[in-house]
C-alpha cells in the first residue's frame, strides 16, 4: 500500500518535482542531476535519499555510477487513487442537490 502522505509530501519540493520530471523521461545519475537543474550533487543526493525513501524512484549501479529511475507502478498506484477521489467528487455532486448545500 502506498504512504500517500509521505509521497504527497516528498512530490511538494520544487526541486524533487523537478527530478521526477527529469527521471520520467531517462535515468539519470546524481552528476547528471546536478549538471542539469546547477545544483550540488550533495544536495541532489539528499533530495534522492527522500525520493527513494518515499518509494519513488530506485537505484540501479551501473559500473561507478548509481542511476536512478521512477517507480512506474506507484505513479499508476497514485494516479489510481487520485482517480477514486475524483469520482467521490462527481458523486456527490450527483446526489448533493441545492437544498443539501444551504445546510452546510
Amino acid at each position: 500500500m502506498l504512504n500517500k502522505l509521505k509521497i504527497l509530501k516528498a512530490l511538494s519540493d520544487p526541486t524533487r518535482f523537478k527530478i521526477i520530471e527529469l527521471l520520467l523521461r531517462n535515468d539519470f545519475c546524481v552528476g547528471a542531476l546536478s549538471n542539469r537543474l546547477n545544483i550540488t550533487e550533495a544536495a541532489i543526493s539528499q533530495h534522492l535519499k527522500v525520493l527513494r525513501e518515499a518509494g519513488l524512484i530506485w537505484g540501479e549501479k551501473r559500473g561507478y555510477f548509481t542511476h536512478y529511475s521512477v517507480k512506474q507502478e506507484v505513479f499508476k498506484e497514485l494516479s489510481e487513487e487520485f482517480s477514486n477521489l475524483y469520482e467521490l467528487c462527481i458523486e456527490k455532486n450527483k446526489t448533493c442537490n441545492n437544498s443539501c448545500h444551504k445546510k452546510c
